[in-house]
């Protein structure tokens, strides 16, 4: 599933095309995704304009001029690709592999002449559309946790977060109630920059006073390292993410420990290996010898 990194890629390359631009026609081709979409949904959206593109967590939220919101989430496989009518045909590039038009489920035409559209091939991915006004009590977000890469992460609030959870540490960085978009890949990675093993448990951030260990600052620190690399190497493509203009991501070639069970810790001086195992059903990676 594409993390929090892949959707701020995404949502990059889709916010000059689409902000104030008008919905001029919505070619919707099949009922639903993973989800029905909702009742008159081409409809709605016809005429409207883009005022703003957004994100939150993993979902892009597109603010439209009458004060409702299209709400749109990749699921596993969504992508979105931009084409313009005005442009040139394309030349051919080895690097961008072509996606299957049979699941083109979504065409936006926007008055620009460009077209936006959402090709899914497992349908895991929807689209809502939301009132602004009661976004924040929808039951897709009234329980999401701070964003990573806003001014509210830091070493205090991992502290009042996860004070006297016994949860391991991964299983708490991966709790969406507390902490939105972190998903498995970066945080392998930052647990690994920050020398912490995914078995601790997560109430290790905090003193018993509540305040913050010096470990629980480098997190937060490494955190937000890891994503902003990773936004600006656009995502990591292991399967199905391509950026808006069908380029790979390619943060996965500065993985640390993420997919590298058996091979050396990167870590100057470390001389550890990487291991694999299994957290609540997913898996984990880490250097034994470097993270504790």
């Amino acid at each position: 599933m594409p993390e929090l990194p892949e959707v701020e890629t995404v949502r990059r390359g889709l916010a000059p095309a689409m902000v104030g631009a008008r919905l001029v026609f919505i070619d919707q081709r099949r009922p639903d995704l993973r989800f029905p979409f909702p009742e008159n949904f081409a409809e709605r959206l016809t005429g409207r304009r883009i005022e703003a593109l957004g994100r939150r967590a993993k979902y892009l939220l597109a603010d439209l001029d009458d004060a409702q919101v299209l709400v749109m989430h990749l699921g596993m496989s969504g992508s979105f690709r931009i084409e313009d009518e005005n442009a040139a045909a394309p030349g051919n590039f080895d690097h961008i592999k072509p996606k299957d038009a049979a699941h083109d489920h979504v065409e936006f035409r926007l008055s620009t002449g460009k077209r936006i559209i959402y090709n899914d091939p497992r349908r895991f991915g929807f689209m809502q559309i939301i009132p602004r006004k009661t976004l924040l009590e929808h039951p897709l977000f009234r329980n999401v946790g701070i964003e990573p890469l806003g001014n509210e992460l830091d070493g205090a609030m991992l502290a009042r977060l996860f004070a006297g959870k016994a949860a391991p540490l991964k299983a708490a960085l991966l709790d969406q109630t507390l902490i939105a978009g972190l998903g498995n890949i970066y945080v392998c990675e930052a647990l690994h920059r920050a020398g912490l093993s995914p078995r601790r448990t997560a109430g290790c951030l905090a003193r018993k006073d509540g305040r913050p260990t010096e470990r629980a600052h480098v997190l937060a620190r490494v955190i937000r390292e890891v994503l902003e690399e990773a936004v600006a190497a656009g995502g990591s493509s292991l399967r199905d993410h391509r950026q808006t203009d069908g380029a790979l991501g390619y943060f996965q070639h500065s993985f640390r420990v993420y997919d590298r069970e058996g091979a050396p810790c990167l870590r100057p001086e470390c001389g550890g290996t990487v291991k694999r195992i299994v957290q609540s059903g997913r898996a984990s990676f880490y250097c034994g010898e470097c993270q504790r």
